[in-house]
């Protein structure tokens, strides 16, 4: 029931968001890849994800034993520490790049490009970064939703809406920063890797506030249902110059 409140709210969230994107005359993004994609990402969570033992040894803390407003805040910050250190790495490492590439190609970023994931993304996530951030603290199922709701905000940040928060972007990510991150221009590349908190950037060097409106996309993209299948296997454009560095 759970999964089902959620996937509504994941709906009722990108309906909202595209109907607000269509009134601003944006251009069409590649919206039947993406749904193509987020449906098999859906089917490959539910088929594998269960296969997946969760950290089951000490942590520095214990949610459980700490009040919720305390628990949660370390919860968001481990995970989303780890979601940057993933993220970075999606960039740097060739067959990482390979697999991300598919999410970057998109024509046209929007908030449907947010489920325009490689499928096994969640898999190399959930045997690698997830369980190093469950090591600082345990979770209660109280943490994981709300960490969920949350994480909604990523339709947010893709959406093709013109809002920039300036000089405080260094608090919080919006669409004008991460639409730098998938900018097509040499000049972006290696910047803006943050999921909720550009702190993470400014720690790491690799925060830029944004600058504009730059195109979005790949030279290559998916043209049907197979190459979302195996997307790392037959794509063919190397990753930027400046991620093999």
């Amino acid at each position: 029931m759970a999964a089902l409140v959620y996937l509504c709210l994941q709906v009722l969230l990108i309906a909202a968001i595209t109907w607000l994107e269509q009134r601003r005359g944006r251009v069409a993004s590649d919206w039947l890849r993406n749904l193509q994609a987020w449906a098999l990402n859906m089917s490959a969570g539910f088929i594998l994800m269960p296969l997946i033992q969760g950290w089951q040894g000490a942590t520095l803390l214990e949610g459980h034993t700490l009040p919720f407003l305390i628990a949660f805040p370390v919860l968001l910050l481990a995970r989303d520490g780890a979601e940057f250190a993933f993220h970075v790495a999606q960039h740097k490492v060739g067959f990482l790049w390979k697999m991300h590439s598919l999410h970057h190609s998109d024509p046209e970023m929007s908030a449907m490009t947010t489920n325009r994931h490689f499928w096994a993304d969640q898999v190399i996530k959930g045997l690698t970064v997830w369980p190093l951030a469950a090591v600082l603290i345990s979770v209660t199922p109280a943490m994981m939703w709300a960490y969920a709701v949350v994480s909604l905000y990523n339709y947010f940040i893709h959406a093709n809406l013109r809002v920039n928060f300036g000089r405080w972007s260094w608090l919080l990510n919006s669409p004008a920063y991460h639409r730098r991150h998938h900018s097509r221009l040499p000049e972006h590349y290696d910047s803006n890797f943050a999921a909720l908190f550009p702190i993470f950037d400014v720690i790491f060097g690799t925060y830029h506030r944004p600058d504009g409106w730059p195109p979005s996309g790949l030279d290559t993209a998916p043209q049907r249902f197979g190459e979302l299948v195996a997307w790392p296997f037959i794509k063919s454009e190397p990753e930027p110059e400046s991620a093999k560095a």
